[in-house]
């Protein structure tokens, strides 16, 4: 039972492989084999490495979350999301500012692809709400939307569950705030996870990994606490553990 809840839990740690070349991520894969973690691949990864390499981490039974943050008509998203299916990632993203009917295209397309091949999974769609690293501040004079980040962020998630979308990325402070509005099934992936005494490094909105498990928050994305450790398979498994004692 104990290493059932530990597999479960590690299920819901992504941790980023935000690596400029393919070397590095395998280096670190290494280092984490047997740990059933999610894996998240980047733009930097993915432009860099491309389809061959989530392949790759597929045969070696790992979750794979494309974090590419699509957003752009919906037409073109939805060949996007079409091609992302055909590849077998298990959950992708876009940007919840394309609106309603670009998110639905999204969906439309996941489904089409997943249609026509019956050995293919529908991945989980996410939305995109506000980044961790945007402040107040930055969200209200520079993008030039007015209120709160967490009114803007549960807007947002409201939007995508109309659209049909699995769930959001959101900062673990919102995490509450969006299961009360879009039901605690609407899935939330939380960057700007910080384990107890790390820097904040470029995020605004943290929490530690305990905190986040309870606000609710389904998956935490993790990157240089894991990545940057001078131990990634120790530091990866403390935070597992942290998030066991939520």
């Amino acid at each position: 039972m104990v290493h059932e809840l530990k597999d479960n839990m590690a299920q819901r740690l992504m941790v980023a492989l935000d690596y400029p070349d393919v070397a590095q991520a395998k280096l670190l894969m290494e280092k984490l084999e047997g740990i059933p973690c999610y894996t998240k691949v980047g733009m930097q990864l993915f432009y860099a490495a491309g389809p061959e390499f989530i392949r790759e981490l597929k045969s070696r039974g790992y979750s794979v979350f494309l974090d590419v943050k699509m957003h752009d008509i919906p037409n073109t998203v939805k060949g996007g999301a079409e091609s992302l299916t055909k590849l077998g990632v298990d959950m992708f993203n876009v940007h919840a500012a394309g609106g309603r009917a670009m998110m639905e295209a999204a969906r439309a397309g996941a489904e089409a692809a997943a249609k026509h091949n019956p050995l293919l999974q529908m991945p989980l769609i996410i939305a995109v709400t506000q980044l961790t690293s945007t402040s107040q501040e930055v969200m209200n004079g520079e993008i030039g939307i007015s209120g709160s980040v967490g009114d803007t962020v549960v807007r947002y998630a409201k939007l995508a569950a109309e659209a049909g979308l699995d769930g959001v990325v959101a900062s673990p402070q919102e995490s509450a705030a969006v299961a009360a509005a879009c039901g605690p099934s609407f899935r939330t992936v939380t960057p700007g996870i910080r384990p107890a005494g790390s820097s904040m490094d470029d995020q605004s909105r943290v929490m530690t990994p305990g905190q986040a498990i309870r606000q609710g928050s389904h998956y935490l994305v993790v990157g240089r606490p894991v990545t940057a450790a001078p131990d990634p398979r120790q530091a990866a498994l403390t935070i597992i553990e942290e998030m066991i004692q939520a």
